[in-house]
């Protein structure tokens, strides 16, 4: 299965100067520490695995901002596909594929 999630804090980042990157990071750090296949964009960070692994990595990438941020919000998009593995570059390798055409 593939995952797109989105984890944001809430009530921080609103004063000028400060910025909700940070938090974001620890997200990301989570996931990129997972091992999981993963790919960050502007608007999501998307990971491949399990059900179980990957809910668990995404459970752990909210507790880490929630840890200083405590309220934040999280959007998530899933691709539940049993048998698919690689789909992170799959998907994307055919979309290039019919571009070249």
């Amino acid at each position: 299965m593939i995952v797109a999630f989105s984890v944001s804090p809430l009530g921080v980042g609103e004063d000028v100067g400060e910025d909700v990157g940070e938090y974001v990071a620890d997200a990301v750090r989570v996931v990129r520490e997972s091992g999981l296949p993963n790919r960050t964009d502007a608007m999501f960070t998307s990971i491949e695995g399990e059900w179980d692994e990957v809910m668990d990595v995404v459970k752990r990438a909210v507790a880490a901002v929630e840890a200083r941020a405590g309220r934040v919000s999280l959007v998530l998009k899933a691709d539940i596909r049993p048998g698919v593995t690689d789909g992170l570059t799959s998907k994307v390798e055919t979309v290039e594929r019919y571009l070249a055409d």
